[in-house]
C-alpha cells in the first residue's frame, strides 16, 4: 500500500470514528442545545391531517425510526382510518444488525452509528416485516429504564462489532492501524460474529418475535406488515442541492445515510411546492433535516429576520458543515401566526415537550433552509414529477 493511500485510509477511518463517537448522545445533545424562548406566539391552523400519538425516543439516536414509523402510521390512518402503534425497537434491532453486516463487508471502512434515515425503516419492513409495540418488550426495559436509553447499549454494541475485525488490544491501542492491518493482511472476521452482535441487540432492545397475536389473530412480522396495506414501492425521497444536477437521482452525502439510497434532486421552490400540495391533498410528509440553531425547546423553529433562505445559501451551509442532517420528523399540517406568516405543523419525537405538547411550528423560511430531504408517497406528487421518480 502506498504512503498516500495509507494516509487516505487513516483519514477516512479517523473521520468515521469521530462521527460514530459523536452520535452516541447526539439526539440528547440536540434537545439540550435547543434554545428556550419566552416568546408566546398564537397560531391559527390552516390545514391539519390526522396523526398517531406523540412518541418519545428518549436517550437514543433513533429519531429516524420514530419519525418514519410515525409517518407510516399516518399513511395507514389516511388509507384505512385505523391507528397503529408500530414497534420502533423491532426496526432498530434489524437495522443495527444490517449496519453491522455492512461494516464487516466494508472491512471496517464504514461507520457504526445510531443514526439512520427513512429508507432504513422501509428496507427493514420490506425485508423483515414489522410488529406492533406490544409484541416486544418496552424500550429499555431489559436494562432498567422505561424508555429507550442507549447510553450503555450502543457503546457495548459498537465495541462488539469492532471486535469482529480487530482484537480487544487493538481497539484500546490503535484502532485505525489495526483496521488497516486487518484489511491489508488478508485477515478474516471472527467466526460466528453475528451471534455475538445479535445477543447484544436482543439483550438491550429486545428480541424480535417470530410470531405474535394481535387483536385475536396470529401473525408473523411479515404477514403483519402485509396486513397494514402499505405499498412500499410507492415511497420516494426528494432533495434539493446544486452540487448534483437537477432532475437526477443521487445519494445524499450524509454520514447517517449509510444504505446509500438515492434521492431525486429538484430546485428548492419545487420541493416546497411538493410539500404544500401534498398536505393540501391529504398526504403527510416525512422530513429529514437540521434542527440546530433556531430550533427551540419550546415548540417553534424560525430563522432570524436577517436571514433570507435561498438555493445558494442552502448549498453554502451544506458545503461548509454549518448545516447537516440530524433529525427526522413528520409534517402534518399548515398554520399561520398573528401576522399571517406561514408555518408547518410538525410532529416531533421528543415526547410531549414544549408549549405545544410535542408539536413544533416550523416557519416556511426555516424549512426552505434546513431541509435535507423529504420522504412521501409518490401519489402525492404532481403528475409530471410522479412519472419522473418512477424507478
Amino acid at each position: 500500500m502506498s504512503t498516500n493511500m495509507r494516509k487516505k485510509l487513516l483519514f477516512i477511518i479517523a473521520l468515521c470514528f469521530l462521527v460514530e463517537s459523536s452520535t452516541v448522545c447526539s439526539q440528547e445533545n440536540l434537545q439540550r442545545q435547543a434554545k428556550t424562548t419566552q416568546e408566546t406566539k398564537i397560531f391559527t391552523t390552516v390545514k391539519e391531517l390526522p396523526i398517531s400519538s406523540i412518541k418519545n425516543q428518549w436517550r437514543s439516536g433513533t429519531c429516524w425510526a420514530y419519525g418514519t414509523l410515525g409517518y407510516l402510521e399516518s399513511e395507514i390512518l389516511r388509507q384505512s382510518g385505523r391507528e397503529y402503534n408500530l414497534c420502533e425497537m423491532f426496526v432498530v434491532n434489524k437495522d443495527y444488525m444490517d449496519n453491522a453486516t455492512h461494516f464487516v463487508r466494508m472491512h471496517g471502512f464504514s461507520q457504526i452509528s445510531q443514526g439512520g434515515s427513512c429508507d432504513d425503516v422501509l428496507d427493514v419492513i420490506r425485508c423483515y416485516g414489522i410488529c406492533p409495540e406490544e409484541a416486544m418488550p418496552a424500550p429499555g426495559s431489559l436494562v432498567g429504564d422505561s424508555l429507550a436509553n442507549f447510553t450503555k447499549f450502543f457503546p457495548d454494541l459498537e465495541s462488539t462489532v469492532r471486535r469482529t475485525i480487530v482484537s480487544d488490544d487493538s481497539i484500546a491501542a490503535d484502532l485505525v492501524a489495526a483496521q488497516i492491518a486487518a484489511t491489508t493482511h488478508g485477515a478474516a472476521p471472527r467466526a460466528h460474529w453475528q451471534d455475538s452482535v445479535q445477543a447484544v441487540l436482543d439483550r438491550y432492545v429486545g428480541q424480535c418475535p417470530e410470531s405474535f397475536t394481535y387483536e385475536g389473530k396470529t401473525y408473523t412480522p411479515q404477514s403483519f406488515a402485509q396486513s397494514l396495506g402499505l405499498a412500499l414501492d410507492d415511497y420516494v425521497s426528494l432533495t434539493s442541492y446544486t452540487h448534483h444536477p437537477f432532475r437526477e437521482w443521487f445519494v445524499i452525502e450524509a454520514p447517517y445515510k449509510w444504505r446509500l439510497k438515492p434521492s431525486y434532486n429538484i430546485p428548492i421552490d419545487e420541493l416546497m411546492d411538493v410539500i404544500d400540495k401534498a398536505i393540501d391533498a391529504g398526504y403527510t410528509v416525512a422530513w429529514g433535516g437540521d434542527v440546530s440553531g433556531d430550533f427551540t425547546r419550546t415548540g417553534t423553529a424560525e430563522l432570524p429576520n436577517s436571514v433570507k433562505p435561498t438555493q445558494q445559501l442552502r448549498q453554502e451551509l451544506w458545503d461548509d458543515w454549518r448545516f447537516t442532517y440530524d433529525h427526522v420528523m413528520l409534517i402534518y399540517g399548515k398554520a399561520i401566526d398573528e401576522v399571517g406568516r406561514p408555518y408547518y405543523m410538525v410532529k416531533n419525537t421528543w415526547g410531549k415537550m414544549g408549549k405545544y405538547q410535542g408539536v413544533w411550528y416550523m416557519s416556511r423560511d426555516y424549512m426552505i433552509l434546513n431541509t435535507t430531504y423529504i420522504f412521501l408517497n409518490r401519489h402525492a406528487l404532481p403528475k409530471s414529477l410522479r412519472k419522473a421518480v418512477r424507478l
